[in-house]
């Protein structure tokens, strides 16, 4: 039986079409997943992730314990409140989960980690404190009490101070990639559309209240169908499809997110030194008629590939992709991708196609 989040009533009531996601009854849309996309671009949306796991990671080994079990380095967040992207990987170096880490104290850390993986998530991280250091000084705590809403949109900041009386002196200051705590509320500025916003944890108890009172605000509810483009223009990758324990973070578009530069011996980091990758991850934009999808053939002058998201970018009128090929593959380049039996052509381009509602990468004329 799937499991529903505390808001299922509330999607219930908007209309939503409810489909099985990683386990979870959850809304694909709530009507039209184009308009729903736009809307984010425009002005506001709020999409319900409490699906999510929040794990709290706390003691006077957390530090120590999570510069070993991650491939980024935590001891870079000196700030209260910062936040470091990150991949937590196997010995030999694929991708277990990708993960945001927010940062209060050396012995303070909240990790938010996919529904998908959640479970297999904490069962590692309980294996692996009980080899690393300082893991015999570390609680792993997941909060299956908390809920999660993300409100994304250029007028989102604005709209959840107005639902949200005194948040905005508590996250005013915030810049990108950091959180703060309102009382049992924590406001991150983080997010998975491209645009500014909020993602919000906070007990679940109060997930009715809090959404009521976004959606009094002008905030409209938006489903994964609608989240799943978004997130693809951005040029962020979703677990399962661009990545998975079958390749790491080099093949996989996300070297920035990996620390070599000290000593730190983390898991994985000895088999990345020692395969260097042979594969990359890419943008495509297609310059024929048709639309991309996911697990297509693509042909290069270097060698195949495989397309791993794609879809139509709504707000490029385009399709586009990304795509795992081979590392001589370079921007600019043309490609052919096999949909339906036939070889398009496409661009190469960096995986970054939309951000605050600006098209960087622009199709032929």
């Amino acid at each position: 039986m799937a499991k529903q989040t505390p808001l299922y009533p509330a999607h219930l009531a908007a209309g939503a079409k409810i489909v099985d996601f990683a386990g979870w009854d959850m809304p694909i849309h709530y009507g039209s997943q184009l308009e729903e996309h736009k809307q984010v671009r425009a002005d506001a949306g709020m999409f319900d992730v409490s699906h999510m796991l929040p794990i709290d990671v706390s003691g006077a080994g957390a530090q120590a314990f999570l510069q070993k079990l991650l491939a980024n380095n935590v001891a870079k967040l000196t700030e209260p409140g910062k936040a470091l992207y990150s991949c937590m990987l196997k010995e030999d170096a694929g991708i277990l989960d990708d993960l945001i880490v927010y940062f209060f104290a050396a012995d303070d850390y909240r990790i938010v980690v996919n529904a998908g993986t959640a479970d297999k998530d904490v069962a590692w991280m309980r294996e692996q404190a009980g080899k690393l250091p300082g893991g015999g000084n570390v609680t792993i705590n997941p909060r299956r009490d908390l809920a999660i809403i993300a409100v994304q949109g250029p007028n989102a900041q604005a709209k959840v101070w107005a639902a949200l009386p005194g948040s905005e002196a508590a996250s005013s200051h915030l810049k990108y990639f950091q959180a703060a705590r309102f009382g049992e509320l924590m406001l991150c500025s983080t997010g998975y559309t491209g645009e500014s916003g909020f993602e919000l944890i906070f007990p679940a108890g109060q997930a009715i209240e809090i959404w009521n009172a976004l959606r009094a605000q002008g905030v409209a509810p938006i489903g994964l169908g609608a989240r799943d483009t978004l997130r693809l223009e951005a040029g962020m990758n979703l677990y399962g499809l661009d990545m998975d324990e079958s390749v790491g973070p080099l093949e996989s578009g996300l070297a920035w997110t990996v620390d070599f530069s000290t000593g730190r011996d983390f898991i994985g980091r000895a088999a990345l030194e020692a395969n260097p990758p042979t594969q990359q991850l890419v943008g495509l934009l297609l310059e024929d008629r048709g639309v991309l999808r996911s697990h297509m053939p693509v042909f290069t002058t270097h060698g195949a590939g495989e397309t791993t998201s794609g879809s139509f970018a709504p707000s490029m009128n385009a399709s586009i992709a990304f795509a795992r090929v081979p590392v001589g593959v370079a921007l600019g380049d043309t490609v052919e991708v096999e949909v339906r039996g036939k070889r398009l052509k496409a661009r190469v381009t960096k995986m970054s196609f939309v951000r605050k509602g600006k098209v960087l990468v622009q199709a032929a004329n």
